[in-house]
């Protein structure tokens, strides 16, 4: 049986955080999908894609972002999400089958100004960033310039540039002093 459901408003107008109390999604990071063609292995992500108003799904810890087509009101939205998410959970069905790793785990040839940077996005940046329905994904380093991919409720975000670039940058530029800037992929 579904724990509360309840919704959190993003800085995306278009998505919105579904927290479901007393249930674990996924432990490993976020997992994102822009099409139900991606959802091999997050079931309650392909159910929810088949839905007209869905656009993107993110599936955190205990949360589920989901980004509307935006000719669908939030109004008539929220009730069948939660709905819906409810009703996957009491079929006992689990929600997420797929372990892939955290998309910032460090792997053995990462240099040590790499590893500080994964460190920092993990212990610092992710998890505020997931208080708002989004994440950062650590994509490369090179030549002073890190590169992150933004998802869930930070595509398309109007203040994701904001976050990037005063929150992110701004952070990893003062604590890593071989950091110059950060971009989004």
């Amino acid at each position: 049986m579904a724990g509360m459901i309840y919704t959190e408003m993003t800085p995306n107008p278009a998505a919105i955080k579904f927290v479901v109390s007393e249930t674990e999604f996924y432990t490993g990071g976020t997992l994102d999908y822009k099409s139900a063609g991606e959802c091999e292995g997050a079931p309650v992500a392909a159910h929810l894609f088949k839905f007209e108003y869905v656009r993107g799904i993110m599936i955190g810890r205990n949360f589920i972002t989901v980004t509307r087509d935006p000719a669908w009101s939030w109004e008539e939205i929220i009730p069948k999400v939660k709905d819906q998410i409810r009703n996957f959970l009491d079929s006992g069905e689990k929600p997420v089958t797929v372990h892939p790793e955290s998309e910032t785990t460090t792997a053995a040839e990462d240099n040590d100004v790499v590893r500080m940077i994964k460190k920092l996005l993990d212990e610092n940046i992710r998890p505020a960033v997931a208080m708002d329905g989004g994440d950062v994904i650590f994509d490369s380093f090179e030549d002073g310039i890190v590169k992150l991919k933004m998802n869930g409720a930070c595509t398309g975000c109007p203040s994701s540039t904001a976050t990037l670039k005063i929150g992110i940058e701004g952070l990893l530029t003062r604590m890593i002093p071989e950091v110059k800037a950060v971009e989004a992929t």
